[in-house]
């Protein structure tokens, strides 16, 4: 059994959950529970990110203390975290005694090992506010374009990036004062000695996704700088110790106690469960998580943003080895959320908050979703609403709940709800046992999208098998009633199996599950165990098909401020304009009945389909459609399809393309898939009733 820790970056405490946020926490939450159905001791914590200047200002605005701040948002960010049914096994806060003991003692051995320095740094201040200023609370006019009202990193209009300092006519947008150049004395961890540590460190195999240590390399490249952990007061957050008596008070920056916080969260914990004998929240030990000497005993990941790899991958491995800590085993990166192919928007209603999305759809259908799309690469995903709606109601609602309730109601009302005692596909159901081990592998590996195809092939084969035996038919023939009772076993035992395999995924709806099927155990291990001569209880729907009023319901929900959004300004009688002549350009782009009829769409089957060598993205498949000779076609499907999963399908194929020179060969047609290209294709597959050859109309 391994010992595993586990962290999802910490949210910060200025404002609610949002779908974005919900990739990771959702991304972790499955992983967590894969590896425990597995038999791991897992242990998942994770906190408030609490302190720094926007939380202070947040809380002046509201008029209340930070304090009071940060314990409204914790209080609201639990409440999201336990609708979307992430588990974690403490949830804390940064602002706590733990963070701060921590915190002082990893800056203590740092500066005991010469790793902090001190330098003058000139910023501007706001003497209205009394506070130096960071780069997102100045405005100027651009040093190189003269562009008017520019935050003080970059400018928009020309792209230059400068320091705030070379603002022409700088204004605060606390308090529109002028800026005045003021020095303070700054305190500084030495980054670039931790070089050769962190070149080593980056590069160990599996620590880290190979984009990410690429990318990594690039900056060691431009070189490494020291990073500035103090701020001035007026600052939210803890003070540095034994800084000299005549020196202005000194905070750590937000960025040096953040990830310290995973650690102060975890020792919590631990105090928590120090006298516990429950075996499901065993006692557990801080240093054996977290010393040095220990790294090889146990395990410690971390899920983050693509943003902040930075942090979690320079800063924080060189902080906790400069001070005698273990270092993370792995850090996980994910790409950002697109909403319907675009940046999260609020006028478009598209920035949704995670109570509006619980609020009109159940959270498992995005737990279900997101499942499907993330892989372990750093990859942005995209939620486009009409897959959306297409993959949950395919997949969940008429592939694997529709094995339960078109199987139930036979053995409820004919059998008082008895499993048959024989099982009539031995075979069947050990194949799908045997799928098992790619999946948990899958799981592990963070391929949760090649996870739920694995799942979805099983549910088909289910499927396959009630059409083929048709028990609906044979329940109206005399003398078949042990048919029957044998075939809706062998499915609600197919059930069983596939929400073994979901359950990381969709814990609430394994729930249910149990309870239909009138048992407690649906861990990875009870996989190989069967339902015979067993009574299960009365069907009830398990989850409902998702209706397109209640994704609009959603998005109008999540508009804000409408009244302003439609407001017309030069910007949006620009945007409209341009709208039109798309729509003028859209209407020409429609083609005529007779153009579409020279299209010849064929019923073709799959011969053969194999990896293309030297080819990333083709599957070269050879079909059969209705001539004397079969065709060869190149398709870009590979990171979507294993060969075998197409081997023998019926699909749709265009056979009147002139063919096309490829590098690897002539393609003789197009398959027809759906969905985006870049997030995930699924091939049209027809049923076997499909006559090879014949044309579609």
């Amino acid at each position: 059994m391994r010992q595993i820790l586990v962290t999802s970056a910490l949210p910060y405490a200025n404002g609610p959950i949002h779908l974005g946020h919900l990739v990771e926490y959702i991304q972790t939450d499955i992983w967590v529970r894969a590896m425990k159905a597995q038999g791991h001791q897992v242990t998942y914590v994770c906190a408030d990110d609490a302190h720094g200047t926007a939380i202070m200002l947040k809380a002046e605005a509201n008029g209340i203390s930070p304090e009071e701040q940060i314990a409204n948002v914790k209080a609201s960010h639990e409440a999201d975290f336990s609708k979307f049914l992430i588990n974690f096994d403490n949830y804390y806060s940064t602002h706590s005694e733990e963070n701060r003991e921590l915190s002082e003692r990893i800056y203590r051995r740092l500066n005991n090992e010469g790793h902090i320095s001190t330098k003058d740094v000139k910023q501007l201040f706001d003497p209205e506010k009394g506070l130096f200023l960071a780069d997102r609370f100045v405005k100027g006019e651009c040093p190189e374009c003269g562009a008017q009202d520019q935050y003080g990193d970059n400018c928009e209009v020309c792209g230059t990036t400068y320091d705030a300092t070379e603002l022409k006519n700088p204004y605060s947008t606390l308090s529109e004062a002028t800026p005045v150049l003021k020095t303070s004395k700054h305190y500084f961890f030495n980054l670039p000695e931790f070089e050769q540590f962190l070149q080593q460190w980056t590069t160990d195999e599996g620590r880290l996704q190979p984009s990410v240590a690429n990318k990594l390399q690039e900056w060691f490249e431009a070189g490494l700088a020291s990073w500035d952990i103090s701020r001035d007061a007026p600052y939210f957050g803890f003070k540095i110790p034994d800084t000299p008596e005549n020196e202005p008070d000194k905070y750590f920056y937000v960025w040096l106690d953040a990830p310290v916080g995973y650690m102060a969260s975890f020792k919590n914990l631990c105090e928590q469960r120090k006298d516990s004998t429950d075996p499901a929240k065993p006692a557990l030990n801080f240093d054996d998580y977290w010393l040095e000497e220990n790294q090889h005993k146990t395990e410690l990941y971390h899920f983050i943003g693509k943003d902040i790899v930075y942090f979690h991958a320079l800063f924080w491995p060189a902080m906790l080895a400069g001070a005698q800590y273990r270092t993370p085993t792995g850090v996980f990166a994910h790409g950002f959320l697109m909403v319907n192919g675009d940046k999260m928007s609020k006028s478009r209603g598209t920035f949704i908050q995670a109570q509006t999305f619980a609020k009109h759809l159940h959270p498992e259908y995005l737990r279900y979703y997101f499942a499907s799309k993330l892989s372990e690469k750093v990859e942005d995903i995209n939620l486009d609403f009409a897959d959306f709606m297409q993959k949950v109601n395919s997949d969940m609602v008429g592939k694997v709940v529709n094995i339960a309730s078109r199987s139930a109601g036979f053995i409820v009302k004919k059998y008082d709800g008895m499993l048959s005692e024989n099982c009539a596909e031995p075979e069947l159901l050990n194949e799908l046992v045997r799928a098992g081990e790619e999946i948990a592998t899958a799981y592990e590996n963070r391929e949760f999208s090649r996870a739920m195809r694995l799942i979805m092939q099983c549910a088909d084969k289910a499927n396959e098998y009630i059409d083929s035996k048709k028990p609906w038919a044979m329940a109206k023939e005399e003398g078949r009633e042990q048919e029957v009772q044998d075939v809706c076993t062998v499915a609600i035992n197919i059930f069983r199996q596939l929400m073994v395999y979901l359950a990381p995924v969709l814990p609430e709806l394994t729930d249910n599950a149990k309870e239909f099927l009138n048992i407690d155990d649906l861990s990875f291990a009870s996989r190989h165990e069967l339902l015979l001569g067993h009574q299960i209880n009365k069907f009830k729907p398990l989850m409902q098909r998702i209706e397109q009023a209640q994704i609009d319901a959603m998005i109008e929900d999540s508009k804000q401020d409408l009244q302003a959004a439609a407001a017309p300004t030069p910007a949006a009688e620009d945007e409209k304009s341009s709208s039109n002549k798309k729509a003028d350009t859209a209407a020409s782009d429609y083609i005529e009945f007779d153009d579409f009829m020279k299209v010849e769409m064929t019923v073709a089957q799959v011969l053969e389909c194999n990896y293309v060598e030297g080819a990333d993205k083709l599957l070269q498949f050879t079909l059969d459609v209705g001539k004397d000779q079969p065709i060869n076609v190149f398709s870009g499907i590979r990171k979507f399809y294993e060969p075998e999963q197409l081997a023998n399908k019926k699909v749709i194929c265009v056979t009147n393309l002139a063919p096309r020179k490829m590098k690897f060969g002539v393609s003789e047609g197009m398959i027809l898939s759906s969905g985006d290209p870049k997030t995930g294709l699924v091939v049209i597959t027809l049923p076997d009733e499909c006559k090879v050859g014949d044309k579609l109309a």
